[in-house]
């Protein structure tokens, strides 16, 4: 990242952060609170993959069979009368490996606020729910959240789904945010 900004503005950077606080230069990060940095020629990439196989290996879905999707399109009502999963606090310390996850994995995350919406009840349907996303992380391990240099521009995009949910009647909203072409920000609510 050093080659997108000259090294005096580095250098004045560090000089001022250093006039109030106490700072040790490691060098170049590789790993940064379980996120890991890859860089290449024109980008650095911010992955997880080490965390997200931690998570397949604890869940017992290292050899899984991939799928394409993290989730699939419902036409059918769900089961609202589906047996209680024998096991929710795996469910819940799963769901919640998977929300931190999707810190570098913005593909993961309508997926994983639809299973966190069960956390506190959930059923043997939301259990496969999670399967699946395992499954998906199975094939897409080296997924990451790439952050290239370019024009300042800021674009956000918005999309929702009015009142779509057939049991509650909820809407479905999100949005994300560019910088040039750099993904910032993004969130998936109901």
């Amino acid at each position: 990242m050093g080659e997108w900004l000259p090294s005096h503005t580095i250098d004045t950077l560090l000089q001022l952060l250093r006039t109030q606080f106490s700072l040790k230069q490691l060098g170049e990060v590789d790993t940064f609170l379980g996120i890991q940095v890859k860089r290449t020629s024109t980008s650095l990439i911010l992955h997880q993959t080490k965390y997200a196989t931690d998570i397949l290996a604890s869940a017992g879905f290292l050899n899984a069979k991939p799928v394409p999707t993290p989730c699939t399109v419902k036409s059918s009502k769900p089961h609202p009368t589906a047996p209680l999963f024998s096991d929710p606090q795996q469910f819940r310390r799963l769901v919640g490996s998977l929300n931190y996850l999707t810190i570098t994995r913005p593909d993961i995350a309508y997926a994983v606020n639809a299973v966190c919406q069960h956390m506190h009840n959930p059923t043997t349907d939301h259990f496969q729910d999670l399967k699946r996303i395992l499954r998906y992380l199975q094939g897409t391990l080296s997924f990451g959240l790439p952050l290239a240099p370019g024009n300042m521009q800021l674009t956000t995009y918005v999309d929702a789904d009015w009142a779509s949910d057939s049991l509650d009647r909820k809407s479905v909203s999100g949005f994300c945010s560019f910088l040039g072409s750099t993904l910032v920000s993004w969130s998936v609510k109901k």
